[in-house]
């Protein structure tokens, strides 16, 4: 079959606009962007805080923002004044989908909730994402991951293996909640597609992510009555590797009795043949520790390539413990025409016929203001009064 792609990916010619901050709505719409959005984000001129995440090349853009930020257009514009907030609504009405992160209570201050937007864009896809949902009493309170984390059993489960509680060593509640945006806002624009409708979507970050831990956490409270304590005892297990080999470490999960088999010949360890501890699924799971302690101790009897190359004869899942640094050092090598050189983090999914693609460098805060004004319909002489106005804002000399 021949294969005729498409320029510009599954989502090109959808416009979204993102006024959102932080991570999980920047990330949500970057993965909207590489999928071939045409993204339009909303800005103060004191910019968001993933500009300042870390250290960058120049102080508009981190390392964290220079990917972040990809395949969106900026523009800056106040719309706590009159001026601006009629001057983004225009915008809104040229857009398809909207993405906030703002709370409720300040999305109504502002004029800007479902209701005032959908005036303007009827068929709009219209997406807020906050920390609880809308109509509880806890609707405006601040959330940010790591308190999410810690609300929704993340912080509990590392508990049962540290003994105290402590949150994922990554953004996890906000990556995870930014990409349940992304599935919500392409159903949401399929079901457009196919009534005409528009829609309301609504992703508290608390039953997000409270759905996602008990998946597997769940376990044994889940029937009714309860057949035992919450918590998957193979994953909360404290020997779950990776393991110390005799010159380095690896991680390895057997997960068949024909795997235990394999180790356990390999390492002379006969005594452990057949054992009935793994002889069923059911088994392996309630045993798992007691495996993971048998594997541990052998892992250092050989070196980690060793164990690599039998693992890969036997078709058991392993993998060295690879570093941060090194993972981004074997990413392509990019040149943002502000910023110079920097490590690009491609697109992660494949698509043959509409394939993602990077097309535009993080912007700069306003670098499009008037480009996208134009396009809602604004001539230079109604720019030129938006900024006289004071609708614009300026951005701080710390930041310019």
């Amino acid at each position: 079959m021949t294969i005729h792609p498409i320029a510009g990916g599954p989502l090109a010619g959808i416009r979204v606009l993102d006024l959102t901050s932080v991570v999980m709505g920047p990330y949500a719409t970057q993965v909207l962007g590489d999928l071939g959005a045409d993204v339009i984000t909303v800005e103060p001129p004191r910019g968001e805080a993933n500009r300042s995440m870390g250290p960058g090349p120049i102080p508009q853009l981190s390392g964290v923002a220079l990917n972040l930020l990809r395949n969106k257009r900026n523009i800056s514009i106040d719309f706590k004044h009159p001026a601006g907030l009629a001057a983004l609504l225009d915008v809104v009405a040229t857009c398809d989908v909207m993405v906030t992160n703002l709370r409720p209570g300040t999305l109504a201050r502002a004029g800007l909730a479902y209701e005032e937007v959908a005036a303007r864009r009827p068929d709009i896809v219209y997406c807020q994402a906050h920390g609880y949902p809308s109509d509880g009493p806890r609707a405006d309170e601040p959330a940010y991951d790591d308190v999410v984390q810690t609300e929704t059993g993340i912080a509990d489960a590392t508990s049962r293996l540290t003994g105290r509680p402590m949150v994922s060593a990554t953004i996890m509640a906000d990556k995870v909640c930014g990409l349940t945006i992304v599935y919500a806002v392409s159903a949401a624009l399929y079901r457009r597609a196919m009534t005409g409708d528009g829609e309301r979507i609504e992703v508290p970050m608390v039953e997000t992510m409270t759905a996602f831990t008990l998946v597997e956490h769940g376990a044994a409270a889940i029937p009714v009555p309860s057949l035992g304590p919450a918590g998957y005892s193979r994953v909360l297990n404290e020997e779950r590797g990776p393991w110390p080999t005799r010159d380095g470490w690896i991680m390895a999960l057997p997960y068949t009795k024909e795997h235990y088999d394999s180790i356990f010949a390999a390492a002379g360890r006969t005594d452990l043949l057949g054992d009935v501890r793994y002889s069923t699924a059911r088994l392996r799971i309630t045993n798992a520790a007691f495996l993971y302690r048998e594997v541990r101790q052998m892992m250092a009897e050989r070196t980690t390539s060793e164990w690599l190359e039998f693992f890969r004869e036997q078709d058991v899942p392993a993998a060295p413990v690879a570093s941060l640094d090194a993972l981004v050092e074997a990413l392509p090598v990019e040149v943002h025409p502000a910023a110079g050189a920097f490590h690009s983090i491609p697109p992660a999914v494949r698509f043959e016929r509409a394939p993602q693609s990077v097309r535009r460098p993080a912007p700069l805060i306003g670098e499009h203001t008037e480009e996208v004004l134009m396009e809602a319909g604004y001539d230079a002489e109604g720019i030129a009064s938006l900024r006289s106005k004071g609708a614009f804002g300026t951005v701080p000399a710390e930041l310019s």
